[in-house]
């Protein structure tokens, strides 16, 4: 898919993308590189991100590799502290890492609920927190990733969906708190999206077979389609846009009938 941004949309900005070395997050870190912008990548697990920062480095930007635990406040701060040192600046930071798994809520354990919502809900406002002082310098957006599954009452994602739905309405509440230091808080919803790891583990060729079926627009998404979402919502474009989570998926979430219904 080919969508048309200044090659310099980003030139002399600095972005976090959290959960950045792979999936959804690696390509709007790869996006908003190749559109001039510096850009840091955290993670847990360093081994998810050293090729990925490689990457950015040779779109002719700078890079900055970031281990760390987006549910441990204390080492978010410090890498935060690292990204903005490194920079000199943190204009943009986006709320992509994110864990899941299949499960009915009956056997769902106590732990499993919580370390979802800890890596996705909690993290989103740990980075987003941590992130603030950087931001209200100049002002700056927050972009968070959330997803369709809490919108259609998703079997077996009784965990993700309640963490993605916290989500939703942290986003709309940081962008009315935190409007006033001309930060702008937004979200992206995407659908089922191809050549992600979550596609791959939670979803059958069967059902993959059904998205496609019942999806107005006839196909999965791709990584490109967020990407570009998240470059309008990153750029002066939408400076006017705040509190928003924009659906990617097609127009799938009003036509499914629950993707995992039968998996």
């Amino acid at each position: 898919m080919n969508v048309t941004f200044q090659p310099d949309l980003f030139k002399g900005k600095a972005a976090l993308v959290t959960g950045g070395g792979t999936g959804i997050c690696r390509g709007i870190a790869l996006a908003l590189a190749k559109h001039g912008c510096d850009v840091a990548i955290m993670s847990r697990s360093r081994e998810h991100l050293d090729g990925t920062a490689r990457e950015i480095e040779r779109l002719g930007v700078r890079a900055l590799a970031v281990a760390a635990d987006v549910r441990d406040a204390a080492a978010v701060e410090r890498g935060v502290a690292e990204a903005a040192s490194a920079f000199g600046r943190l204009d943009i930071v986006v709320n992509g890492a994110a864990g899941n798994f299949i499960c009915a809520a009956e056997t769902l354990t106590p732990n499993g609920f919580s370390t979802v919502v800890d890596i996705d809900l909690k993290g989103t406002f740990n980075v987003s927190r941590m992130a603030l002082a950087q931001l209200k310098v100049r002002g700056g957006v927050i972009l968070n990733i959330s997803a369709t599954l809490q919108y259609l009452g998703t079997m077996g994602q009784a965990h993700a969906s309640a963490a993605k739905a916290g989500v939703d309405t942290l986003t709309r509440t940081l962008a009315a708190e935190w409007g006033r230091h001309k930060i702008r808080v937004n979200g992206i919803a995407p659908g089922p999206t191809e050549g992600t790891e979550g596609v791959r583990r939670l979803t059958s060729e069967a059902s993959r077979a059904g998205v496609v079926a019942q999806c107005p627009l006839g196909r999965m998404g791709t990584i490109d389609d967020v990407a570009n979402a998240a470059l309008f919502l990153c750029s002066d474009a939408a400076s006017y846009v705040t509190g928003v989570t924009l659906v990617v998926d097609g127009g799938l979430w009003f036509t499914s009938d629950r993707m995992f219904r039968n998996d």
